[in-house]
């Protein structure tokens, strides 16, 4: 029995069968009339090798954190040398600030000799910046103040081992910042 093309189509709006010549039934919006979806196993492997490589090259930089440390260290320096600046323009008076090789020590003074300790914001002892072990100035740098304009007494370039940027601090302004 062959249906005709009108019979077709109410059983098709009826029911969501549809009968084909060839193919007998079949309910149409299946998943065997839609396209099939997924990764192919070639798309998987490529995926896999690229996470791979990535992890064999940058999970090593995350894990020696000496390059942040040396960077959270410099941060800290020019943080201290802007504070120094900004006490010392307020204050109307010296701020010196001392170096060792893995420390930085800021004080007051009636003159560029300095003497009287910065009380730190977070205790009541020095204004003392410590370097995380085996972190250091590359070279020492030498102690100056500002005066109470904020201009430094020398102009110099600080820099930290293991940090990319260092700290500058410019002559006539006394302004501190990163190259």
């Amino acid at each position: 029995m062959r249906l005709s093309s009108s019979q077709s189509k109410a059983i098709k709006h009826e029911t969501g069968y549809s009968f084909g010549a060839q193919a007998g039934a079949s309910q149409s919006g299946t998943r065997a009339n839609d396209r099939q979806r997924g990764f192919t196993l070639v798309e998987m492997i490529m995926t896999m090798v690229i996470v791979g490589i990535l992890a064999a090259v940058v999970a090593p930089r995350f894990f020696d954190n000496n390059v942040f440390q040396s960077r959270g260290f410099a941060d800290q320096v020019q943080a201290s040398l802007r504070y120094a600046q900004k006490v010392a323009i307020a204050k109307h008076r010296f701020v010196c600030a001392a170096f060792t090789n893995s420390s930085i020590t800021l004080s007051f003074g009636a003159t560029a000799a300095c003497g009287t300790p910065v009380s730190s914001l977070s205790d009541a002892g020095n204004y003392v910046v410590n370097a995380p072990a085996g972190i250091t100035f590359a070279a020492l740098p030498a102690d100056f103040s500002f005066n109470a304009l904020g201009t430094p007494s020398v102009a110099q370039a600080i820099n930290i081992t293991g940090a990319a940027n260092g700290v500058v601090i410019e002559a006539e302004t006394g302004y501190v910042h990163s190259p």
